[in-house]
């Protein structure tokens, strides 16, 4: 039974956070199964589990002095793991963590951008300083439940609009796009090409808006023949490409959103005979140590994934101590970083 109006554990009569002995009291459980709740153990019936979680969301939480402390780890959490991308955020993060004395601990979501059923349940009983989820997010309920275990969260490159709460740190993708097409019109190009990232990821939005916003600065006309939907891999930036250079009026130059897109524009080039930068010029974005050493090294915008790594890391560590941030969004520039594969047009 749960625990009448006018007892202790009423919110009612108190404006504290619950301890693990009320929540028992309101659920009409035993101490030990919230405690199990707590500390993120699977050994507790999923209606009980959900019971338990709804009163610690509506009452919170008061931990009791003697509570053990978080692990001295950081919890990454990456939609997959594959390619640069993500080594240079490690490199950022564990930075940050040596400094600190942490380890840090990488979850893999095999392709999705949202945790799937559990995973909230191996953070909590690893209990780390906090999480960072990179380009991905995680869902209302396990950030609840995060919080609800005083384990910050602060997002790098988040995939949606970050949430007003939710800290978060990015790159002026926008302006990354701008600086990329401007860079192919002094150049001389009219016919630009652009394969994007997909239309839920925030990043390939605003640089397809950047792109936009430049064409329509110069009097520029988009042709919409010339804007791919793409998915940041290789495998779309070959193929959105082989289908724009068979175009009967093809186009001069494709601003590739990621690098890896621009690594497939360079293989359609090159099995069509079509040279680049002579009769194709190609941008990219990320900069990722590959980038100098494609041949010819590939023009890309920079994102200083290593810095905005660092940075979240930071804000993490602030947050864990209490201390907020100055700053809930932070934002760190990008640089166009100019090589051989832009060229004015051979026509």
């Amino acid at each position: 039974m749960t625990s009448s109006p006018d007892s202790p554990a009423d919110p009612a009569s108190q404006d504290e956070p619950f301890t693990i002995a009320q929540l028992a009291a309101r659920a009409g459980v035993s101490v030990a199964t919230v405690s199990k709740v707590v500390n993120g153990r699977l050994d507790v019936a999923p209606e009980t589990r959900e019971l338990v979680e709804t009163l610690i969301r509506q009452y919170g939480y008061r931990r009791q002095k003697r509570a053990s402390r978080p692990a001295p780890l950081i919890e990454l959490v990456f939609h997959e793991v594959r390619g640069l991308y993500p080594v240079e955020v490690i490199n950022g993060v564990s930075t940050v963590a040596r400094t600190n004395g942490l380890g840090v601990v990488v979850s893999e979501l095999g392709g999705s951008h949202v945790p799937g059923r559990g995973w909230v349940e191996d953070v909590l009983a690893r209990r780390p300083v906090g999480v960072i989820p990179v380009f991905c997010g995680v869902t209302e309920d396990q950030r609840e439940r995060l919080r609800a275990r005083d384990i910050p969260i602060v997002a790098v490159d988040p995939t949606g609009e970050p949430g007003h709460d939710d800290p978060s740190v990015g790159t002026s993708n926008w302006n990354g796009g701008l600086e990329a097409t401007r860079h192919l019109l002094e150049l001389g190009h009219r016919r630009i090409a652009v394969i994007t990232g997909p239309e839920r990821v925030l990043a390939g939005r605003a640089r397809l808006d950047g792109f936009r916003a430049a064409m329509d600065l110069a009097g520029v006309p988009v042709d919409p023949a010339l804007v791919c939907l793409g998915d940041f891999q290789i495998e779309d930036g070959r193929d959105h490409a082989r289908s724009l250079l068979r175009l009967p009026d093809p186009p001069t130059a494709i601003f590739a959103c990621n690098d890896g897109s621009a690594l497939g524009v360079y293989h359609a080039a090159a099995e069509l005979g079509i040279r680049v930068p002579e009769a194709l010029s190609v941008v990219g974005f990320d900069d990722l140590p590959k980038a100098k050493w494609m041949i010819p090294p590939l023009t890309s915008v920079r994102q200083p994934l290593h810095d905005m790594a660092a940075t979240a890391a930071a804000m993490l560590l602030d947050l864990a101590a209490d201390r907020p941030p100055a700053k809930r969004r932070v934002e760190i520039a990008t640089e166009l970083v100019v090589r051989s594969s832009t060229a004015p047009p051979a026509r």
